[in-house]
């Protein structure tokens, strides 16, 4: 697992600017750290969330912890597993060992998690929702009305893991699989405060008892036409939590992370939602 750090710096002599989205602030490699405000709340992501968003968000008094590698995947695979946990593997990693001249910078105790697209459903899956084995199985191969509804024709969730289900059982190991209550375990921990899943998915694997076990403040945003995931309201209307809030962008679709307009906006609701828990 190749993990980056993004944290508040000092502004070198002379900058030399990585590559950063158009109309954000520029961000330095190994630039010297600046611990005024520290120790820094942690935000947890991949690496292609956090180019994406880090550079605005860090430099309002917040740290980004990102995993490098991960992305997309065309259909459910180990990954729905693997992401949530390599996130949380990198959370324990930076907080018994610092990257060096980090020490004292990242407060991992008070963490956040955020992800857009494949991303937002690990985000969702930290947000302490537990994955329903029966909901999921009991819609192979043909989804409930609410399901077929709500699941978009390019969903990464399908019936294909139904027929090696214990495969799945297996990696997700001891520490996640079902409990007494045929619910998994969440992939969660304590230390992260609050969740901003952003036009993900995850309904199939959850169902309603799945998200009624969410169990901290929750931020969501998505596009109203984003046709990709359909799913976020009804994931919205059925989280457990009552510290919760969504946010529309109107006449959107999913591809509006691409804009850096929206993303701005974006990053400044994350920067205000994580900045309050």
């Amino acid at each position: 697992v190749s993990v980056r750090v993004w944290y508040p710096a000092q502004r070198p002599p002379v900058p030399t600017t990585s590559p950063a989205p158009a109309g954000a602030p520029g961000f330095v490699a190994d630039a010297p750290p600046d611990s005024s405000g520290g120790p820094y709340p942690v935000i947890l992501s991949s690496s292609k969330v956090a180019t994406i968003f880090a550079p605005y968000v860090v430099s309002h008094g917040l740290a980004w912890v990102s995993v490098d590698g991960l992305d997309s995947y065309p259909k459910m695979s180990l990954e729905m597993i693997d992401q949530p946990l390599d996130i949380l593997f990198a959370l324990d990693h930076v907080a018994a060992t610092p990257p060096d001249g980090l020490e004292g910078m990242l407060d991992t105790e008070h963490a956040g998690v955020i992800g857009y697209s494949f991303d937002g459903y690990n985000a969702l899956a930290m947000s302490g929702a537990r994955i329903d084995s029966a909901y999921y199985l009991g819609n192979c191969p043909t989804p409930d009305a609410t399901t077929a509804e709500l699941l978009g024709s390019l969903s990464a969730f399908d019936c294909a893991p139904a027929s090696e289900w214990d495969a799945y059982v297996t990696r997700a190991g001891d520490a996640v699989a079902p409990g007494e209550d045929g619910l998994w375990q969440p992939m969660s921990d304590e230390r992260i405060r609050a969740a901003m899943p952003m036009a993900g998915e995850g309904w199939w694997l959850f169902g309603e008892r799945g998200l009624a076990a969410v169990d901290r403040p929750v931020l969501m945003l998505a596009a109203t036409g984003d046709s990709l995931y359909a799913e976020n309201a009804a994931i919205y209307e059925h989280l457990g939590t009552a510290d919760k809030a969504f946010i529309s962008f109107v006449g959107l679709d999913h591809m509006m992370v691409y804009d850096p307009r929206m993303v701005e906006r974006m990053a400044h609701f994350a920067t205000a939602f994580f900045g309050c828990h």
